[in-house]
């Protein structure tokens, strides 16, 4: 299974270098996540839009802590962090076999007591519902690492 597992990465991180890279880096537009592209290959927290519109991870305890947890689980779950500041992170995350490259992005907010998230596709129309699924995989992996450490 492991040398599957290597092809396929082997394979990612070929087709990887094909696809455009972002304009510019991803960053906050006034203090928020920028709004997701017209296509629906992208969904975001801090949306009014139902269609792209997804919950933000909710935490109790010291924000700190929670932020100190999301950096982890991003990069233990295959995201490779491009951009880490106090309130804000930027991911990238490959897509295996085709190695489309989707931007992943977290704004802590303190006072909210979450942590609101932007995960969109690069390239393309449709994502088959790829972004929405790795927010939901995060949220799982933040939950239990919350439950774990009370």
């Amino acid at each position: 299974m492991e040398i599957i597992n290597d092809a396929i990465g082997a394979v990612t991180n070929l087709l990887s270098g094909l696809w455009p890279q972002p304009a510019e880096n991803p960053q906050l537009v006034n203090g928020k996540l920028r709004p997701c592209p017209g296509t629906p290959n992208a969904v975001c927290s801090e949306s009014t839009n139902p269609i792209v519109r997804i919950d933000p991870l909710s935490f109790t305890g010291p924000a700190e802590q929670a932020w100190v947890l999301l950096n982890r689980i991003v990069e233990a779950n295959g995201g490779v962090v491009r951009t880490r500041e106090k309130e804000y992170l930027w991911s990238t995350f490959l897509v295996p076999v085709f190695g489309f490259a989707d931007d992943v992005e977290f704004r802590l907010s303190p006072e909210e007591g979450v942590i609101h998230v932007r995960s969109a596709s690069r390239l393309g129309i449709s994502d088959l519902g790829v972004n929405r699924g790795r927010v939901e995989q995060l949220r799982a992996a933040f939950r239990a690492g919350q439950n774990a450490y009370p």
